[in-house]
């Protein structure tokens, strides 16, 4: 059997150097792979530091429900104290109470600035990075 001479003409054009279909499938194959595993990876690296920064707000808003927890015992305190004995040292507790609750205000405002942050907890830089590789894809596909 010979080979016809539009075939031998295509195989000298191309040279012996360039790769077989089989191999740009193959490289295709593996550099979609890794872009893949690479993706994810991403995702989990911003999905890990979301939810760190949940978990600090969730710790700052349990200390805001602390320091608010005293706070309302000393000004209790206080009352009482102003009730009982009608003498400065109420003036004393009551100013104790609103510094817990002060510190209470200032801690719930930084814990939810801190969840506020890690909402919503989705990978945004993963999926961006995900729809411009689906993007470029479509457009080298399309020529």
């Amino acid at each position: 059997m010979t080979i016809p001479s539009s075939w031998r003409q295509d195989t000298e054009k191309h040279g012996a150097d360039d790769p077989t279909t089989g191999e740009l499938v193959a490289r295709v194959t593996e550099d979609v792979r890794t872009l893949v595993r690479d993706e994810l990876r991403l995702a989990q690296l911003e999905m890990t530091g979301k939810a760190k920064r949940a978990g600090i707000g969730a710790g700052l808003f349990g200390a805001a429900g602390l320091l608010a927890l005293y706070g309302v015992a000393v000004l209790v305190a206080a009352a009482v104290i102003a009730l009982a004995l009608a003498v400065p040292a109420w003036l004393s507790a009551l100013l104790v109470g609103l510094a817990l609750l002060a510190g209470a205000g200032v801690a719930a405002v930084v814990g939810k600035g801190q969840v506020a942050e890690a909402t919503p907890p989705v990978p945004e830089a993963a999926l961006a990075g995900v729809k411009a590789d689906i993007d470029a894809v479509k457009h080298h596909g399309a020529r």
